[in-house]
């Protein structure tokens, strides 16, 4: 009798067990369990390592300088850090999130926190969850130090290779071969992992998406948009990584551990700044970055890595810059009409800049910026109203003067030279300069008018020697633009 009620009431008990294990949230039990791997480096060496190869990257990869884009990836990619595990959160990384204006679909990561998406990509997701579906898999590679657990398997690279170089897999080398980017993909650009390491950013960054109210099957479905876009080529993301068809069915079984009420699928946000970016100049291609690429310093203290040092505290130029590819001309124009005496067209993606009271550049996109809290100009053109000092002659003598004598650099190419342009003369004179903050010879002209109130406007522009050719006949349809209302 008692061994008859013990038995049922040990059966009542394991039903009881039973229905509780069965209404628990599947993700208490069934969703899989990642570990770090064997890492010699610590987590701050995953963040200088990763600084110095986003320095190293940006001097070769246009940086797209729109702040509002840029807000708006950086507001989801913080909404996917604070998403992150508490045992993978790293106090000593600092997460930032930038574009780059290259049209294939790809984004990459770098060790300690850096992260760059190319604009197609953006372009190219359906909806906001399998963009946030690419960035959760990068900045899982991050969390889970794959970088440097990678180079401690590889003994053969040695603590200080790895730390500076990873036996030259950063950058191809000599940290420097664009060549590099364009043959294997920004993706790859850091380190290809192991199908393991792979396949364990796929399982993070679903869990990171469901932990951050994304529905993790966005990141499976960003495989089809990229067959879809690319005509089945796969390509960038899909093709830097293995087996994106197992991949798209791991990621869907993770999926369905993980419950997300109400997810983030697309938002406002989202299509407005996927139509700014498809309203934009067509971005270049991964190759032909490779191909035509300048490099820029990038002058950056490691305490501010997302706003730059806050000694450069001018608004009017970007913190960390000259930096990145500088975009091509646009042939569609722009009118403005600077300083109040004067109306011009200039190209439609270059920029105004302020320059003080009586001076005003309009600059592309990479071709400018500051250095040690110089604003510093590698691209663009000039214009400026000064005082006449004993006409013009004079005043244009005075203006060489200064420009030498500011400058050990500069050479100036003859003298300046006088010729009628409609009804107005013009002196005209060039220079040959070494920009110290590029490192790179530039042609400088400059060209000078009398106003009839007496001052002196100067119209000056600058270009490295490399890309003359291409800004040239840019310029002269600048100049020939030039409408003077005195």
């Amino acid at each position: 009798m008692f061994r008859t009620k013990y038995l049922g009431t040990q059966r009542f008990m394991a039903g009881l067990a039973l229905a509780a294990i069965f209404l628990l949230p599947l993700s208490v039990f069934s969703q899989t369990k990642i570990s770090y791997h064997s890492n010699k480096f610590k987590p701050e060496d995953d963040f200088k390592l990763g600084r110095q190869a986003a320095q190293e990257a940006e001097k070769q990869m246009p940086v797209l300088r729109d702040r509002e884009a840029t807000d708006y990836v950086s507001t989801v990619g913080q909404r996917l850090v604070a998403a992150i595990p508490p045992e993978f959160q790293h106090p000593e990384f600092q997460y930032y999130f930038k574009i780059l204006n290259i049209s294939d679909i790809n984004a990459f990561a770098l060790p300690g926190g850096p992260m760059y998406l190319n604009r197609g990509m953006i372009e190219a997701a359906r909806n906001e969850g399998e963009m946030a579906g690419v960035m959760a898999h990068e900045l899982s590679h991050v969390a889970l130090r794959h970088g440097t657990a990678q180079a401690t398997k590889g003994q053969k690279y040695g603590l200080l290779a790895g730390i500076l170089g990873i036996g030259g897999q950063v950058l191809g080398g000599p940290l420097g071969a664009a060549a590099q980017l364009g043959a294997q993909g920004v993706g790859v650009y850091f380190l290809k992992f192991s199908r393991e390491y792979e396949t364990e950013a796929d399982v993070l960054g679903a869990q990171i998406m469901a932990r951050a109210n994304y529905d993790p099957q966005d990141l499976a479905n960003m495989f089809r948009t990229i067959e879809r876009v690319s005509g089945g080529g796969g390509g960038g993301f899909s093709s830097d990584h293995p087996s994106p068809q197992n991949r798209y069915a791991r990621i869907n079984q993770e999926a369905q551990y993980l419950r997300v009420s109400n997810p983030i699928k697309t938002s406002r946000d989202f299509e407005r700044i996927q139509a700014r970016l498809r309203g934009m100049p067509k971005a270049l291609t991964t190759e032909q970055v490779a191909r035509g690429g300048q490099q820029y310093p990038v002058e950056n203290d490691d305490r501010y890595p997302e706003n730059g040092d806050p000694r450069n505290n001018d608004s009017r130029y970007p913190t960390n810059q000259p930096v990145g590819r500088v975009s091509v001309p646009s042939s569609r124009s722009r009118n403005y009409a600077p300083l109040g005496v004067l109306r011009v067209s200039v190209p439609d993606n270059w920029r105004e800049l302020n320059d003080g009271n009586n001076s005003v550049w309009f600059v592309p996109e990479g071709g400018y910026g500051q250095v040690r809290g110089q604003a510093v100009f590698t691209h663009g053109i000039n214009f400026t109203v000064v005082p006449s000092q004993g006409g013009l002659q004079a005043t244009m003598n005075q203006m060489i003067n200064n420009w030498l004598q500011g400058n050990s650099n500069m050479r100036q190419i003859g003298r300046a030279q006088g010729s009628n342009s409609g009804r107005r003369y013009w002196l005209s004179t060039r220079f040959r300069n070494r920009n110290e903050a590029t490192g790179q010879n530039e042609t400088v002209a400059l060209f000078a008018t009398q106003l009839s109130n007496g001052n002196t406007l100067f119209i000056s522009t600058v270009v490295p020697q490399t890309d003359a050719a291409d800004f040239q006949a840019t310029f002269d349809r600048i100049m020939n633009s030039v409408q003077i209302n005195d």
